[in-house]
This record gives C-alpha cells, sequence and structure tokens, in this order.
C-alpha cells in the first residue's frame, strides 16, 4: 500500500508540476512572442494579436473578413447558415452593397462578403487586399505616386507558403494597416524606397 501510494505522490509531482513547468519554460524560452500570444505592440501599447481579426471602422483602413460573432475572441465560430438560407443571402447581399457603395468594383471578392469559419481569421487573400486598395488610397486622398507605393507596402506585406508548400499567399490585415498608419505618419509611404518601409 505505502508502494501504490509513494507512486501516486511520484507521478503526481511529475505529470501534475514538473512537465508543465518544464514545457511553460521551454516555451518561454524558445516561443517567447508565441506563448503570450503573438501579441502586437505600437507606442508600447498592445494594440490586437498576429492570430486574431479585428474590426477597421475606417475606410482609411483595409478592412478584415467578416466576423459571424462580432470578432470577439471569446464567442468566435461560424454562422452555420446554408448557402440556401435566406438570412445568409440577405448578409452577402449587404456586404457586397457596401463594398459597391464604396466605388468598389461590381465582382467582390468571397472573402469580403462570407465570414470564415471561426469569425476571427486575421489573414485575406493577395487578391481580396488588392480590391481594397484603390478605395483605401481614395479615402486617404493618395496621389498616383502615393498609390505605387501603397501597393509595394501591400506586396511587402504578403506572407508566402510555408517552406514554400504550406498554405497560400496571405496578408495580415492588422499588421498590414499597422505598416500603414506607420509608413504615413513618417511620410515613408511616398518618399522612402521599399526596402526601408516600416513593416509588421
Amino acid at each position: 500500500m505505502r508502494r501504490v501510494f509513494s507512486q501516486f505522490i511520484f507521478w503526481t509531482i511529475l505529470c501534475g508540476l514538473v512537465y508543465p513547468f518544464l514545457i511553460y519554460g521551454i516555451g518561454k524560452l524558445s516561443f517567447a512572442k508565441e506563448s503570450q500570444g503573438s501579441l502586437i505592440l505600437r507606442k508600447g501599447k498592445v494594440v490586437g494579436s498576429e492570430l486574431l481579426s479585428q474590426k477597421f471602422e475606417s475606410p482609411k483602413f483595409f478592412q478584415a473578413r467578416p466576423s459571424a460573432g462580432g470578432y470577439n475572441p471569446e464567442t468566435g465560430s461560424a454562422s452555420n447558415l446554408g448557402f440556401t438560407s435566406e438570412t445568409l443571402r440577405k448578409q452577402v447581399d449587404e456586404r457586397k452593397n457596401y463594398w459597391l457603395s464604396r466605388g468598389g468594383e461590381a465582382e467582390v471578392p468571397a472573402e469580403l462578403v462570407f465570414a470564415s469559419g471561426s469569425g476571427l481569421d486575421p489573414h485575406l487573400s493577395p487578391a481580396a487586399v488588392e480590391y481594397q486598395l484603390p478605395l483605401v488610397a481614395k479615402a486617404r486622398g493618395f496621389s498616383d505616386e502615393q498609390i505605387k507605393h501603397l501597393k509595394l507596402l501591400v506586396k511587402d506585406s504578403t506572407e508566402y507558403p510555408q517552406w514554400g508548400i504550406f498554405g497560400e499567399e496571405r496578408i495580415n490585415v492588422l499588421k498590414l494597416n499597422l505598416s500603414l498608419e506607420n509608413n504615413v505618419e513618417t511620410s515613408a509611404l511616398s518618399t522612402a524606397e521599399p526596402s526601408t518601409y516600416r513593416s509588421y
């Protein structure tokens, strides 16, 4: 009985204390940023996470993919609405009309009218970002030269497939908007060479 009890104490300490703290320590040392939620700082303040989408109200910023959960990380989820749903059809029409009202092209990318499965997808395809590019430029009153630099900034913000084979090209919307704001504030958007852009 004493041996059984000793084994119980040993494995409880090993699996319940030693192992968790060991893994936590390894994570903190080897993946410091990831273990804290991949948080993004701007001017010393946390403004979001690379892993979570945010809603941007101003037309001066690139808009993230629609969220069925209101961009709330605690309730992030899909809507479970099927393609035959009248509610889904109305939502899609409303989102499409939003882009058309801003002067967007008639062929709106699906990512901009359909919510993602998690409701918190932080990325958009380059095509969905390029669709918004002239609209953002118009809202900011950019000149033709500034638009050229904005295109280069978008290209510089593009993430490529992992190891060249896993996933697709994508752009983190939050990081792109922060890069845009930084370059506007420093006038780099209209004067700097692409290699000097401050991107996240």
